[in-house]
């Protein structure tokens, strides 16, 4: 029995809008230097999958910047490999994963397969999911379709023959279902269905709340040991980049610190990313600051998240709490008197 895989990373996530202004979920980043979809890639290939498909709705731009021909991934092959194929939703698909009618635009993507079996995946789950013993576990149970749950939910994870995908594909509009989460939601007859129980860490992001507190919830040693496993690593699209610069003055403590930074500032209980400067006398609290941010002297931040290209000018200061944390947009430039 032979796995593919089908990455639905179109799915419409309204809590998470202030950072999908200009991307998709798929591509936010996450833990400092990776992006969501980095999770969902590197379980698929460490499970010795090699044909990934990556249905993706507007704006990708940023994810196929991110991905490219599936390189870090060791997914740019001349057969089978990464297959990006974008759907007609616009501004993001269903709010359910494995949409039937953008597979249906790609029918030939599962038509032309020669694998048994399909895995169907979201982009913003982030764990570490053994689709190998997920698969075996489905074929021992019998069941039609097996989805992979942890505690507290679903990991959004779905396993399923390629012949029953194709009769779904064909079938959805009669049978009145959206997805294939909306197929195991509903039940619908005649199939059977599975569960997977998966005890490892995972952390959905499908909101800015949940973002926050499962980015800086790893910040804790033990959750980082539980998500980011030595014999199943986690890829990302490589850079190279200088280490960050620590100059005199600066303290960091109980944070996350991407490459190419520079730090002149105080940093504590934060996540900060790619080629970030932060100034002189400049305190950043329980703050996720990502790439190429600039945060001038004498500023004060506390539960704030900066989106890419964000420039905050010296003397702000913005409070926000760990329920409501403060969103800067991409490419927002901060002035003192916004923070007034």
């Amino acid at each position: 029995m032979t796995l593919m895989a089908a990455v639905d990373a179109s799915v419409k996530v309204a809590g998470l809008q202030d950072l999908t202004i200009h991307r998709s979920v798929s591509s936010i980043p996450f833990a400092g230097r990776y992006r969501l979809i980095d999770f969902a890639l590197s379980n698929l290939v460490n499970a010795d999958i090699n044909s990934v498909g990556i249905f993706a709705s507007p704006p990708f731009g940023s994810l196929i910047d991110h991905i490219g021909v599936g390189k870090s991934w060791d997914l740019d092959r001349r057969k089978e490999g990464l297959f990006f194929l974008p759907t007609t939703h616009q501004n993001g698909g269903i709010a359910t994963v494995g949409s039937f009618h953008d597979f249906e635009e790609h029918l030939q993507f599962f038509e032309k397969s020669r694998h048994t079996h399909i895995v169907v995946t979201s982009s913003f789950v982030a764990g570490q999911l053994d689709y190998k013993e997920m698969l075996d576990h489905h074929l021992a149970s019998g069941k039609d379709i097996t989805e992979a749950v942890g505690t507290g939910g679903s990991l959004k994870s779905y396993i399923l023959s390629r012949r029953l995908m194709l009769e779904l594909i064909h079938s959805y509009r009669q049978k009145r279902i959206l997805s294939v989460e909306d197929l195991v939601n509903l039940k619908k007859a005649p199939y059977s269905y599975g569960v997977y129980e998966y005890k490892g860490y995972f952390a959905i992001i499908d909101s800015i709340q949940q973002y926050f507190k499962e980015s800086l919830g790893l910040l804790d040693e033990n959750n980082r040991r539980l998500l980011f496993l030595p014999q199943a690593p986690i890829y990302t699209k490589v850079k190279d980049e200088p280490p960050t610069r620590y100059l005199d003055g600066s303290s960091v403590s109980n944070s996350m610190m991407a490459n190419g930074s520079t730090v002149l500032g105080n940093v504590k209980n934060s996540i900060i990313s790619r080629a970030v400067t932060i100034g002189i006398n400049a305190n950043l609290d329980h703050c996720i600051i990502m790439q190429k941010c600039t945060i001038e002297e004498n500023c004060e931040l506390a539960y704030v998240i900066a989106d890419k290209d964000v420039y905050i000018e010296k003397g702000v200061r913005l409070t926000g709490t760990a329920d409501r944390p403060i969103v800067l947009r991409k490419g927002e430039r901060v002035t003192k008197e916004d923070s007034q």
